[in-house]
């Protein structure tokens, strides 16, 4: 068979057998080079991008790459460093030998990830749309299959324009670009192409000094035309429980400041959407951060983001951050109670600062893909905005932005606009150090008379170029991991205060020291058992009590475990493994300790009071009275103040006859 190759030292024609191992091929564009770097040698199915190296693919045939019969591939390396004096000689050896000087083959990064549990599942799966007999068209009997009732394809495009699915689904999206003939080569090389619009540095060429002394063809960026992206990472937004949001949102309504928080949860199966995916969210957690009544400041990274993420980790359902949720409410000066209506068709979704925010946070949260050569691609984080609808109410809006929008912000390309709408792409700069190369940016759009036109994208673009929507809403039965969102949140100083004294109080009217195990606990003590269960269940509390350092790593990863169990309330049994750490008995014994002071005996007097607060003398009083009504006085206090019938004089002891008169009392 015929394999056409591209270097640029040429284009090269080889004859190689499809059971030709991949080292023979090397060997051939070896001799077409000169000093080139072994190592360097990348080999891919396009002029740019999706470049492999060749090293990497030993081992393999030419059939196993899928290449075919006069198929065009594109070779680029790295000449060798001149030394003078020395000459270098690389043996390469074909299929079945060995060399001591050979290099070892770098390890292919995609083939060593691990995939989130998601992704995972949907590689297992068809994904194929099944469908029913149709019985006006199926001529066949029930066990037959036609063009008519056949399963479809997860990308096919006359099901989502049915279905009204603007977007594929991330690996409806795989399985449409990796094609069938050569699935085994998908492997070899991944089908995604992680975009890039820098400055290839150095230059694959090598026949100039780097940018910015220097750029050519080889190692600028192509001009960039901006278009809606056929994919989407995430596909629903689902929020586990109304009262997550409600507890957000008391920040904003004590203090109309804005609130900023990371959503806490996990990607599921979404069966709306072909090989969809959900984000469920569980808790929102809130950093340290400055509201005010047009926005906020946020310090990154948060302090406790590597705590809060090994903690949420451990949950019985391992848990991540899957977005981020923010507000934007004004209310009307009319009517309090309902929200000024800014973000709308007419004016903006997302800002362009807000855009810019959640490219580079999806940049920096890639997810590990098998189906990318670096091993990961694009990002599942989700832009939530608490705003007002149409009515004035408030409701959820969610967002992604697209790999265009990353690869721009990645290359410093723009910025952030006056007008809300708008995104300003930079000015080129060539000073060394902050070095700036943006290439043409264009867009498209139809005009008033229905024609489609490019533009230039500069100086400015519409924000929309850059967004994806994404759908959300709360399960019809909702059944969250965390069964309280009582407890105070953090990072909410002067409006909840979270104390290790707030948390002893209630752990003693809980009556939490007197809990035992449910093998040796005491008729009467499920309803207790059931009422510290549900207080626990609460991610705040939890990731309150890890910074008290009453508790180890492993007894709260042992403590979320259980308190994030979706049975935990039926099985009441769970709640005996944290009864056990010792965590749990350290906090019980500052309970014990905390604890007010009981009464010994039920006899009246100072020394049986409750409350420290009380006067001596109201607890002198009560005694005298009680012991009168025995038929005697107390020898501890006396009776109170008594008025002679004959003198009128107060009396204040405990005898029988007035002190003045000496008359009977």
């Amino acid at each position: 068979m015929l394999i056409r190759v591209r270097t640029k030292d040429g284009n090269f024609r080889f004859n190689l057998e499809p059971t030709s191992d991949i080292s023979e091929l090397l060997a051939k564009i070896l001799d077409t080079t000169t000093d080139a770097d072994v190592s360097s040698l990348t080999i891919s199915d396009q002029p740019r991008g999706n470049e492999t190296l060749l090293l990497s693919l030993k081992g393999r045939t030419i059939k196993d790459l899928g290449l075919n019969h006069g198929d065009l591939v594109f070779v680029g390396y790295q000449s060798k460093p001149s030394s003078s004096g020395s000459s270098d000689v690389v043996t390469v050896p074909v299929s079945g030998e060995q060399s001591t000087n050979d290099l070892d083959p770098a390890k292919r990064p995609w083939e060593a990830v691990k995939e989130d549990p998601v992704d995972i599942y949907w590689r297992s799966q068809s994904g194929k749309i099944p469908r029913s007999r149709d019985s006006r068209f199926c001529k066949h009997g029930p066990n037959g299959m036609c063009d008519y009732c056949m399963p479809l394809e997860p990308y096919d495009a006359a099901y989502h324009k049915e279905h009204t699915i603007k977007h594929l689904s991330y690996h409806a999206y795989l399985r449409k670009i990796t094609p069938k003939a050569t699935a085994s080569a998908a492997s070899s090389l991944p089908p995604l192409t992680p975009l890039s619009y820098k400055v290839k540095v150095p230059c694959p060429s090598a026949g100039h000094p780097p940018w910015p002394a220097g750029i050519c063809t080889s190692c600028q960026p192509s001009a960039i035309t901006l278009q809606s992206q056929p994919f989407r990472m995430v596909d629903h937004l689902e929020i586990a429980s109304t009262e997550i949001i409600d507890r957000f949102l008391q920040a904003w309504r004590k203090t109309g400041l804005q609130r900023f928080g990371w959503l806490i949860g996990r990607y599921e199966p979404y069966d709306k959407v072909p090989m969809g995916v959900k984000a469920v969210v569980e808790a929102i957690y809130e950093p340290p951060q400055q509201g005010e009544l047009d926005g906020l400041t946020l310090g990154l990274p948060w302090e406790d983001e590597t705590r809060i993420r090994e903690l949420v980790a451990s949950a019985s359902t391992p848990l991540t951050i899957v977005g981020y949720i923010f507000t934007d409410l004004d209310p009307t000066p009319e009517d309090r109670t309902k929200n000024i209506y800014k973000r709308h068709p007419g004016s903006f979704f997302l800002s362009s600062l807000e855009a810019i925010f959640a490219a580079t946070m999806q940049k920096n949260n890639p997810i590990p893909s098998q189906s990318s050569p670096s091993g990961q691609f694009a990002s599942r984080l989700v832009t939530a905005v608490l705003t007002a609808t149409a009515d004035g109410q408030v409701d959820v809006s969610a967002y992604q932005v697209s790999e265009q929008a990353v690869a721009m912000v990645e290359a410093d390309m723009i910025e952030a606009s006056v007008d809300p709408g708008t995104v300003r792409v930079k000015e080129e700069d060539r000073t060394q150090g902050s070095a700036r190369y943006v290439p043409d940016v264009f867009f498209t759009y139809k005009n008033e008379y229905g024609l489609e036109v490019k533009k230039s994208a500069k100086p400015a673009f519409p924000v929309e170029y850059l967004m994806l929507n994404v759908t959300h809403g709360f399960p019809q039965n909702p059944s969250p991991l965390f069964q309280s969102a009582q407890f105070h949140i953090e990072n909410r100083s002067g409006i909840e205060d979270q104390r290790i004294e707030q948390v002893l109080s209630t752990l003693s009217n809980l009556d939490a020291p007197n809990i035992h195990d449910s093998r040796t606990s005491k008729p009467g003590e499920a309803h207790k058992r059931a009422e510290l269960a549900k207080w626990l269940s609460d991610l705040h509390l939890v990731a309150f009590l890890g910074t008290t350092q009453l508790f180890s790593i492993d007894d709260m990863k042992i403590l979320i475990r259980v308190v994030s169990s979706p049975t935990l309330l039926e099985d009441l049994s769970q709640l005996n493994v944290v009864l056990a750490t010792e965590g749990w008995e350290t906090l019980m014994t500052f309970t014990r300790e905390s604890a007010p002071a009981r009464p010994q005996t039920s006899a009246p007097g100072a020394s049986s009071r409750m409350d420290e607060d009380i006067p001596q003398d109201v607890f002198d009083q009560i005694a005298a009275e009680e012991a009168a009504r025995a038929g005697g006085t107390s020898s501890s206090a006396p009776v109170g103040i008594r008025i002679c019938p004959h003198c009128t004089f107060e009396n204040n002891h405990g005898g029988t006859d007035c002190e003045v008169c000496g008359l009977p009392l």
